[in-house]
């Protein structure tokens, strides 16, 4: 009579199996209760290594208050980022204020050399949605706003995109989306000769065990141009998707906000202004001043990556569902013998080790 502790074994054999994990270590042994778990969860996920250097960075963005705190993160990372340019899309509010509120960061931050272009004024194929209740009507509710000092450069956001990666060696640009991947989807669609020059394309993009922001199935930056997120993990250029299974790790209190405020520098007063704003919002939405801070997570795993956990898995993106329009399906397990791992999915973080890390690069700005 077959026992239960061997069917037990079988079973994590076939999962481990399913899941490409080797099963090797399970015919030696009965296995624990974690290794059972795991097995049956499918790919680990696993601490990220350092990566030492420089990257050469276009960063596609749609401030949006976590979207400013990220540029500030980033602009303020000169040893380790070289931002080529921001493109602008539209998402968290009309283009005409995501473009005006890139170029007000870009002089918080006091580096006019950036040039900012403005990409796509609509997703791909559907309207365009909008998160003014969460950012505020000008996108960056919280700090005070000025005109912004430097002008918008004339060329498109996608013509700038193709025209530079024509032009660059293989594998020598990241791309950064922190926004709907609208502009990211054009210039694929419109110019695929330039994925050699492509290194990764880091997104702030889906989620899977802990549901959407936007939808109970999508998070905002995927439902906002869903078309445009399938074309980009679809392309074949390795993605880096920093999840909300990683980002709601990383949970806003009052009690970090302190630090910015007494900085002493411009940009730290900016920061939490923008934080107690959001821990206004929370406070209206959720009933308790906490939350998630998303985009700067993704700048976080351009300076730091060990930061991080995540594993290389396939994912899809849905366009057609009725209730899941812009869910991120993520194959764990195996499922789609068809599809190899398109992604690296992170899905854990280290909450302390983000804000020292945030701390520290705000508090190197004017």
């Amino acid at each position: 009579m077959t026992t239960t502790k061997t069917l037990l074994t079988r079973r994590a054999l076939v999962a481990a199996a399913a899941a490409g994990v080797a099963g090797a270590a399970f015919a030696q042994k009965s296995p624990t209760p974690a290794e059972l778990a795991q097995a049956l969860a499918g790919t680990p996920a696993t601490q990220l290594p350092p990566v030492p250097g420089k990257r050469q960075v276009i960063i596609d963005t749609d401030p949006g208050q976590d979207d400013a705190i990220a540029l500030l993160m980033a602009m303020a990372a000169t040893d380790r980022l070289d931002i080529k340019a921001l493109t602008v899309s539209v998402g968290n509010l009309p283009l005409t204020v995501t473009e005006k509120n890139a170029r007000i960061v870009r002089d918080w931050a006091n580096r006019p050399e950036i040039p900012v272009y403005a990409g796509y004024p609509r997703p791909l194929v559907r309207e365009p949605i909008f998160a003014d209740d969460v950012h505020g009507k000008t996108g960056m509710e919280g700090p005070t706003l000025h005109e912004p000092r430097g002008p918008l450069m004339p060329t498109h956001a996608v013509q700038y995109l193709i025209e530079t990666l024509r032009a660059a060696a293989p594998k020598s640009i990241t791309l950064v989306g922190l926004g709907p991947l609208t502009n990211f989807a054009a210039a694929l669609n419109s110019a695929p000769d330039i994925k050699p020059a492509i290194a990764e394309i880091v997104v702030m993009d889906g989620s899977w065990g802990v549901g959407g922001n936007i939808t109970p199935a999508a998070t905002f930056n995927v439902y906002a141009d869903p078309e445009a997120a399938s074309i980009v993990f679809r392309s074949g250029v390795p993605v880096t998707a920093m999840s909300h299974d990683a980002a709601r790790r990383v949970l806003l209190t009052p009690e970090r906000i302190v630090p910015f405020r007494s900085m002493g520098n411009n940009a730290g007063k900016v920061v939490a202004d923008i934080f107690d704003s959001m821990m206004a919002y929370g406070l209206r939405r959720r009933g308790v001043a906490v939350g998630p801070i998303y985009d700067p997570c993704v700048i976080a795993y351009l300076l730091k990556p060990e930061l991080f956990k995540g594993a290389k898995v396939s994912v899809d993106v849905e366009t057609k569902g009725e209730f899941t329009t812009g869910a991120t399906v993520v194959d764990f397990r195996g499922y789609n013998r068809r599809r190899t791992p398109n992604t690296l999915w992170i899905s854990e973080a280290d909450t302390e080790g983000f804000y020292a890390l945030l701390r520290a690069q705000i508090a190197r700005l004017p």
